[in-house]
């Protein structure tokens, strides 16, 4: 929902950004890498009880990831930097739940709920992608939901900084998880049987 509808608020920054990185010589797909390798610390940082960090090189990877994008439209969007950068998101989130749930062996069941609902969304996301003739600004039909990356990354934070409460804000996160595949799934029907 805040990527859908707050991107035009960041935007030019990230344009910014991104055009400052062409300049220097750096492709898009090379900034992926370097998203991706600084997300997945995140979960290192969890399980050796640094969270402040953990958050921070969360929100840096995930900017990286947004200036990516915007380098590679600038550029030329290819097929393998859509593949890199929607595979590197997952892991980036997957190490934030295996760090906690290391971290947090009490929270672990509601860890693989949450596990559960991410992996159903996403087989919706990336099938109605795949079959729908749609496109829009992306390489391919992006459906917007209650849960896109920014709020993923608002609950992750939550779930980092305020681990007295991860069981909940876990189910929380799954309820919200579960609905946005309810709402893609919703979705996909309306346009998929015209």
């Amino acid at each position: 929902m805040l990527d859908t509808h707050g991107r035009k608020y960041v935007q030019p920054t990230i344009e910014k950004t991104a055009k400052s990185l062409l300049k220097f010589g750096l492709s898009a797909n090379q900034l992926t890498w370097i998203a991706f390798l600084i997300g997945s610390t995140s979960g290192l940082f969890i399980y050796f009880n640094q969270p402040v960090l953990a958050v921070v090189v969360l929100w840096f990877s995930g900017f990286l990831d947004a200036v990516d994008g915007t380098m590679a439209r600038l550029t030329k969007p290819s097929a393998w930097g859509t593949v890199l950068d929607i595979t590197f998101d997952r892991v980036v989130e997957i190490s934030v739940i295996l760090g906690l749930a290391f971290a947090f062996p009490e929270s672990q069941w509601a860890l693989l709920l949450l596990s559960v609902s991410i992996i159903v969304s996403m087989t919706i996301f990336l099938t109605v992608g795949a079959v729908t003739e749609k496109h829009g600004m992306k390489s391919f039909y992006y459906q917007a939901g209650l849960a896109e990356r920014t709020e993923g990354f608002i609950l992750f934070s939550l779930m980092i900084l305020f681990h007295p409460y991860l069981t909940i804000l876990t189910l929380v996160f799954f309820v919200v998880e579960l609905y946005t595949a309810f709402q893609r799934l919703a979705e996909a029907k309306r346009l998929l049987t015209k």
